[in-house]
């Protein structure tokens, strides 16, 4: 009896290390020879941590070199807008310059094709099979924050999930919008306008990147989930927090994510007062209202029959689907937005003579009425300001992909389980796509619409490519241009002294410094 039990222990350990073998050494290995042999290279990766003990010692010794943040007396106009990816992601650079357009890298075991060749891009951007789909480190590694989400699921379940959504974000509905959006952004420049009481001489410098994103919060909670900023204000916060902790975070590492460091027991502990903090706002809200926002018709979705490509039913339990579509739209909804509305007044107040353009648009479309859906489609100058700050600061770094079988693209056969990652602002800053002034804001380039802007339009991807472009992409556009264009109409504004850029990685491009103004009233 012992030596059978002995046996089928010692038979259970062979199986896990030939388990673990084939995880950790043969799949990486395979996969990297399959693109080796079409003559994709890379550097070599280490066991199980990949190459980001490269990443990190090319990124401190680049930091070694840009110690210095840029500050208010340099040249911003060429400073703010130049080539801050390239700092960020210095190991990128590197490589880039190293191996071609194309080439491989690991995160822990977690093999990544790194693609800017143009022509590919193009051909990704246009697949629409969903044989191309979303990476499972997404719902795994970022699982705390994005879960299994519309951001990170695929098949059956995606598809499911951007029916339930995309319907809430489409153009009639988002016109219903703009006057809560217009009373929102109203009730924060109310605030700023009192703190011109206390100022002397009518000026007043103002951080506005926190009040950008409380005003976000607002907008998206009044907008989707019928309540204002100040009922969820504990979940913005808490996922913000959330949002900085997972960026420090190495994905890939086998187990690294299940081990009880300081930070992974501060993601786990922000993650279950999140889940808590939403079920309880759903429960609040669907007891009080039944009207048809958002919040009910993700209830809907997360409580109706749902079945895969064979017609099996699929099983995600209601809570997990509320809790991680909420965190996704909380999140998406009042972070990119938010950014990428402080990018655009950190970029006008450099550039004067674009401010003044956007603001005599502004004012003579709208007098001094607010602005509705019909007078924000006719602000062309402040679309083509939006388009240009999206393109040199784009809020999401990068379009990932995963091979969820062999598929092939630009006659690279690209192997089942290989991971594809395209860097937007690098792409955004190329200069045989863009002109030798890629590096330079310019919104003129926008002025006969993204094909008139880039050689090849596809590579302009701030909302994301192909059939997973981001639903609310409409919704942030006419926010932002709500936000901006009642900043124009109220206030004038230039770079505070006491503003230093430093774009930073939080999953997302910020400024870490925050962006500080000196407005006085137009």
């Amino acid at each position: 009896m012992a030596n059978t039990i002995a046996s089928v222990v010692l038979g259970g350990f062979l199986v896990l290390l030939v388990y673990l073998y084939n995880l950790l050494v043969l799949k990486p290995k395979n996969l990297r020879a399959k693109l080796q042999r079409q003559g994709i290279r890379g550097p070599s990766p280490s066991f199980l941590v990949g190459n980001i003990p490269d990443m990190e010692r090319i990124l401190q010794h680049r930091r070694l070199i840009h110690s210095t943040p840029t500050t208010a007396t340099e040249d911003y106009p060429t400073a703010i807008s130049g080539d801050w990816p390239s700092i960020v992601f210095p190991y990128l650079e590197e490589w880039k310059n190293e191996y071609g357009p194309v080439f491989l890298y690991s995160t822990g075991i977690i093999q990544q094709l790194y693609i800017t060749d143009a022509e590919m891009v193009k051909e990704i951007c246009l697949c629409t099979s969903l044989d191309l789909g979303k990476p499972s480190y997404l719902s795994k590694d970022r699982g705390p924050l994005l879960g299994r989400g519309i951001f990170s699921s695929n098949g059956p379940i995606w598809v499911h999930q951007r029916k339930t959504i995309a319907p809430e974000f489409y153009v009639e509905k988002v016109k219903s919008m703009v006057k809560l959006m217009v009373e929102s952004t109203t009730s924060m420049l109310t605030t700023w306008e009192r703190r011109f009481e206390d100022e002397a001489g009518g000026i007043a410098d103002i951080n506005v990147d926190d009040d950008l994103r409380g005003l976000s919060a607002d907008i998206i909670s009044r907008a989707c989930f019928r309540s204002g900023y100040s009922q969820g204000e504990e979940i913005f916060l808490k996922l913000k927090t959330l949002q900085g902790l997972m960026s420090k975070r190495s994905i890939g590492v086998p187990g690294s994510r299940f081990l009880p460091t300081k930070m992974n027991r501060a993601i786990w502990k922000n993650e279950k007062k999140i889940n808590s903090m939403i079920l309880k706002v759903v429960k609040q809200q669907t007891e009080s209202s039944h009207e048809k926002d958002l919040l009910q018709m993700i209830l809907e979705g997360a409580k109706s029959n749902k079945y895969d490509n064979d017609g099996r039913p699929i099983k995600i339990p209601w809570e997990e689907f509320m809790v991680d579509n909420c965190k996704s739209i909380y999140f998406a909804g009042h972070e990119t937005t938010a950014t990428t509305a402080s990018w655009a007044l950190m970029l006008l107040a450099a550039h004067p003579d674009w401010q003044a353009r956007a603001r005599a648009e502004v004012l003579e479309i709208c007098g001094d009425r607010p602005p509705d859906a019909n007078m924000l489609r006719n602000m062309k100058t402040l679309a083509m300001v939006i388009h240009e700050t999206l393109r040199l600061f784009p809020p999401t770094v990068f379009v990932v992909r995963t091979a969820l079988e062999d598929i092939e693209f630009k006659g690279i056969m690209i192997p089942k389980g290989m991971n594809m990652q395209i860097p937007i602002p690098i792409l955004h800053r190329d200069r045989d796509l863009w002109g030798p002034d890629a590096h330079k804001f310019d919104p003129e380039r926008f002025a006969h619409g993204i094909v008139g802007a880039c050689k090849t339009p596809q590579a302009y991807m701030p909302f994301g490519v192909g059939s997973r472009v981001c639903a609310g992409q409409h919704f942030a556009m006419t926010e932002l241009k709500v936000i901006l264009s009642l900043v124009l109409s109220k206030f004038c504004f230039s770079l505070s002294p006491a503003y230093h850029h430093s774009p930073v990685f939080r999953l997302v491009i910020v400024p870490e410094n925050g962006v500080c103004l000196r407005l006085w009233t137009a």
